[in-house]
């Protein structure tokens, strides 16, 4: 399929104003003024965008593919995402992840959801492990699952002070830490350690004393959920301060009576701290449980997250004039493809993945480009699940 975009306001995550784009094969084989590209011989697809935004895939780089959760028991496994919830949502990339229960679900189911959804259109990839330390892996370590598995960018999302983690050491940390590292060095990836953090005292504790007691560069891990509470959020910008970067977790929006800091109050933060945007990326939690427990910990509520949330933020906070929408564009999806180098993701240029948004003049989704193929055609879905009706 070849598809010519038209006149649309790009935004690369750069602005550079309208533009033609053209798809081919899957990926982007030309950007350029209105009316210069020349198509001799072939019919492309004409996509109309004069007057709208053309942006990148949203990258989401949490997602419980196979469903989260089960905090309250068997009925509380949260269910497995569908390729219209993460299209509707106007994202083209996911990394999943196990959670709490790495029991009844498994590395390889994982793997497997992340194939299904990618020949259903979407690009994936996805952690080694659950919450704990032994961490469970494909083929015996995370180094070698790095090495061997093309899906396998890093280990996560390891628990860390929270009630319901392994209760891992520094040593046990710092050892996975080493795997992730040599392991991404070996197999061209980028071997993150991406590491859940609960509402325990120790907050960052354990990420500070890697950096200082450790040769593993602060590049190597990146924290998620840091926003629960003002404590551990100001940890956190202490964190990116020292060079790192942090994961925030958009959704739903917290009540009055949560602990939670606001997305819009953490990109305020760093703004009072001059911290750079570009150590920051946003992901919606998509398909996990969101238990809420009492001082004791016993489960008091639970709730559903949706990948939803992810587009919801991106276009509050560019409507409301929080950020403008390039910036946004690179918390949403540039600032995730570098820092899980994913090399042709993230942005608007030749030789990319064709990963492509068309918003409409009020944010809406219009269209939906995932590697070349429309998903999403002037706001109507096309996007089916294999045993969608």
């Amino acid at each position: 399929m070849i598809t010519l975009i038209r006149g649309g306001q790009v935004f690369a995550p750069e602005p550079l104003g309208p533009k033609d784009i053209l798809l081919a094969g899957g990926v982007i084989a030309a950007v350029a003024d209105p009316g210069r590209l020349k198509i001799d011989s072939l019919e492309p697809e004409i996509v109309d965008a004069a007057g709208q935004s053309v942006v990148p895939g949203l990258i989401d780089p949490h997602v419980h593919i196979l469903g989260g959760g089960g905090e309250g028991g068997p009925a509380t496994r949260s269910p497995e995402i569908r390729i219209e919830d993460i299209i509707a949502s106007g994202v083209t990339t996911v990394i999943g992840c196990l959670g709490t229960d790495g029991i009844t679900r498994h590395m390889t189911s994982l793997l497997a959801k992340a194939r299904g959804l990618e020949v259903e259109g979407v690009s994936t990839f996805i952690f080694s492990g659950s919450y704990d330390i032994p961490v469970r892996t494909l083929t015996g370590s995370v180094r070698s699952d790095l090495v061997l598995i093309d899906k396998v960018i890093g280990a996560g999302e390891i628990a860390v002070s929270d009630h319901r983690s392994s209760q891992p050491t520094f040593d046990e940390i710092a050892r996975l830490a080493a795997e992730c590292r040599v392991g991404g060095m070996l197999g061209g990836k980028a071997g993150v350690l991406h590491l859940h953090l609960g509402d325990g005292k120790r907050g960052l504790e354990l990420l500070f004393r890697l950096i200082r007691e450790t040769e593993i560069p602060v590049t190597q891990f990146i924290p998620t959920h840091v926003s629960r509470n003002p404590g551990l959020f100001d940890q956190a910008l202490d964190w990116v301060a020292a060079g790192g970067s942090i994961d925030i977790t958009v959704g739903p929006d917290p009540v009055a009576s949560d602990p939670d800091v606001t997305f819009e109050d953490a990109v305020a933060a760093f703004a009072r701290r001059g911290l750079p945007l570009t150590r920051m990326t946003a992901s919606s939690d998509g398909n996990g449980s969101m238990p809420v427990f009492d001082a004791e910990g016993r489960l008091q509520r639970l709730t559903i997250a949706t990948e939803k949330d992810l587009l919801r933020k991106f276009v509050e906070v560019v409507r409301n004039g929080l950020l403008p929408i390039e910036t946004a564009v690179r918390v949403f999806a540039t600032n995730a493809a570098d820092f899980y180098k994913l090399g042709r993701k993230g942005r608007i240029e030749p030789g990319r993945d064709a990963d492509i948004l068309v918003l409409d003049g009020g944010l809406g989704l219009a269209d939906v480009f995932a590697r070349g193929r429309r998903m999403m055609a002037s706001g109507r879905l096309l996007a089916r699940g294999t045993f969608s009706a």
